[in-house]
């Protein structure tokens, strides 16, 4: 089961635009030192739209070799086409992924039947994978209903959601209509707790990039009772949440994670760096927290 705080792994790249494999290790092994209880490949944070198949695949491999059974690996495989999706989650599976997160086919806008289908269809073809759904209706238009996360609930390997939604009603009426046992994760660290206190498990998280032993800590705290310090850290991470979604994430992200040199500024296109006033703005921040000079 994935709980806890579980970053959305960034893909680092060298200024020839190429993965950079030596800066993934290290920062696979940040992570993980650091406190982190799961880790999520090549989702939104990871840039997994503009890695061709070959590249996510590879960097699925490489998360879950690294990771060494240490923590849980959550394989990003969401596509709008379900045959690609399917082949995706069927090499995460070959590759000893511990579940799959499948975000919700974005573009070409399919009816609750289709999605049902789709999700169904994907099921059926990896028995032994658990499964994830993404809603995240901002990025790919297609929210999934209640009603239908309900019915999906009832798929034997379809396990929990990441809810990236913002709307905190929304796992408190997954847990009534699905009960306990299927996992709601937030997809969005300024609802990290507050999503806790009202049924879920942990967070699917960009910040935890930067500082993954506090994002922990909101949830090791949270789960022995030590509600105030949860509440502190949360409050201490805020100005931090704010300024990595000042843009569209993971570009925010990344220019923090280069100022502390965990990796290289560089993104590839279409996406392109944070302006100078979302850079000044990240600075002043790391610099509050202690994380720069």
């Amino acid at each position: 089961m994935f709980s806890g705080s579980i970053p959305a792994v960034i893909t680092p790249f060298t200024k020839n635009f190429e993965i950079d494999f030596d800066k993934l290790e290290d920062h696979i092994n940040f992570l993980i030192l650091e406190g982190s209880h799961g880790l999520v490949s090549c989702g939104t944070t990871g840039e997994s739209p503009t890695l061709n198949h070959e590249e996510h695949k590879k960097v699925t491999e490489f998360i879950i070799k690294k990771s060494n059974s240490r923590v849980p690996v959550m394989a990003g495989c969401g596509s709008n086409s379900t045959e690609e999706t399917i082949e995706l989650v069927k090499h995460a599976q070959k590759a000893k992924a511990d579940a799959t997160l499948l975000v919700t086919p974005y573009y070409n806008k399919p009816s609750d039947d289709g999605l049902y289908k789709h999700y169904k269809k994907i099921s059926d073809c990896s028995k032994n994978m658990p499964i994830y759904l993404y809603d995240i209706p901002g990025r790919s238009v297609v929210k999934i209903s209640n009603e239908l996360i309900k019915k999906l609930s009832k798929i034997p390997n379809i396990v929990g959601v990441k809810d990236a939604t913002s709307d905190l009603s929304s796992p408190m009426e997954v847990r009534m209509n699905c009960g306990k046992n299927f996992h709601q994760l937030s997809g969005e660290d300024s609802t990290f707790l507050a999503f806790l206190a009202n049924g879920g498990i942990g967070c699917i998280s960009v910040t935890a990039n930067i500082v993954p032993n506090l994002c922990a800590e909101i949830y090791n705290n949270w789960i022995i009772g030590n509600i105030k310090e949860s509440m502190k850290l949360n409050q201490l991470l805020y100005p931090l949440n704010k300024v990595l979604f000042l843009e569209s994430s993971p570009c925010p992200v990344k220019y923090a994670l280069s100022k502390l040199n965990k990796c290289e500024n560089i993104l590839r296109l279409p996406l392109t760096s944070v302006n100078n006033n979302t850079k000044k703005k990240i600075d002043e921040v790391l610099k509050k927290l202690h994380l720069t000079k």
